[in-house]
């Protein structure tokens, strides 16, 4: 019962998303911000934690939620991109205290965190909603959509409550990519909800499957990958696991592993990566000139205790060819 209230939450959760973005068309986007940091550096991807009361342990895993938090943290990464659905209910103010309180290790070492907006964070009144988002993170200037610059690399983070390759954020986005300095090695795309996914909405309560705009935006960014000499990397979330696909030259990550309710996912044959297991983890991604290695870390917590495995890590590069015509 409890599970089929959560898939109809979700569905009305879905159709109000697009509701509220009509609603709230005049904002202010495409902030730019800058990190302090000079390659190689690392980072770290992931998403999905839902950020909750920790008695309940229906909409999320407590105990992974923490372990994930205190491992990221003891790495000390130059900084965290979350992709999206940071807390359970984004109108929620005590929510929003559990994420201070679960989180305060990352500010006591003044770890930057870099958000994209999940479906999660809409829940509720949008103004209150938003009002808590952007109290938290106030370098954003209250921009849904929003870059920044890391040494050698572009982070482009976008808001998949509206159009990511139509309307003024794909304006935007375009723009953006029509003027990427030619210093920048690799662009990260940061979106809450997958291009690619070997998941789907028909496994009731278990699953999401690749939207259609999110669709577009991969079309648009592979047409882009065939003409630019830097690596376009995809992280996204939604998908409570793990996933990793090729497509057109791009690499696309799933990773909701953050600590909300995990499951499993009907891998399709040619995935690169395969398991029947649930995966917990975060994605370390270790950025130096022209290359990068994006590793999975996977948590265990079957023993009582966090056990750490690295089922899956692959390496990206600029074309040799390119990075000669370059003079890099």
């Amino acid at each position: 019962m409890k599970r089929i209230l959560l898939c109809a939450m979700a569905l009305a959760a879905s159709l109000s998303l697009s509701a509220c973005s009509k609603e709230s068309s005049a904002q202010t986007s495409g902030a730019n911000l800058q990190a302090e940091v000079q390659a190689p550096f690392r980072f770290v991807a992931y998403g999905d934690a839902r950020f909750h009361d920790p008695t309940d342990k229906f909409v999320a895993n407590p105990a992974a939620r923490v372990a994930l938090v205190q491992a990221i943290a003891e790495i000390h990464p130059a900084f965290i991109c979350f992709t999206g659905d940071l807390v359970y209910n984004g109108y929620d103010a005590d929510d929003w205290k559990v994420w201070d309180s679960e989180t305060s290790v990352w500010r006591d070492r003044k770890i930057p965190v870099y958000p994209a907006l999940g479906n999660h964070e809409f829940h509720g009144n949008l103004k209150q909603a938003l009002g808590n988002y952007f109290q938290h993170f106030p370098d954003l200037n209250s921009s849904r959509y929003y870059s920044v610059r890391a040494a050698n690399t572009e982070i482009l983070v976008l808001d998949s409550s509206q159009e990511e390759a139509a309307g003024p954020q794909g304006q935007w986005l375009n723009d953006k990519l029509d003027h990427i300095p030619s210093d920048v090695d690799f662009v990260f795309v940061m979106d809450h909800h997958p291009p690619y996914t070997s998941s789907s909405m028909n496994l009731l309560g278990h699953g999401h499957s690749a939207r259609k705009q999110e669709q577009a935006l991969a079309k648009m960014l592979e047409e882009r990958q065939a003409h630019v000499r830097y690596r376009i990397v995809v992280f996204s979330g939604h998908v409570h696991n793990y996933e990793r696909h090729e497509h057109g030259g791009i690499t696309y990550f799933v990773t909701g592993g953050a600590g909300a309710d995990a499951y499993p996912v009907p891998r399709a044959p040619d995935d690169p990566f395969q398991s029947k297991a649930i995966n917990y983890h975060y994605l370390l991604v270790e950025v130096d000139h022209q290359q990068l290695k994006v590793t999975m870390n996977r948590l265990d917590l079957t023993s009582g205790k966090p056990v750490w495995t690295q089922p899956d890590s692959v390496k990206i590069a600029i074309p040799a060819a390119a990075a000669q015509a370059a003079g890099r």
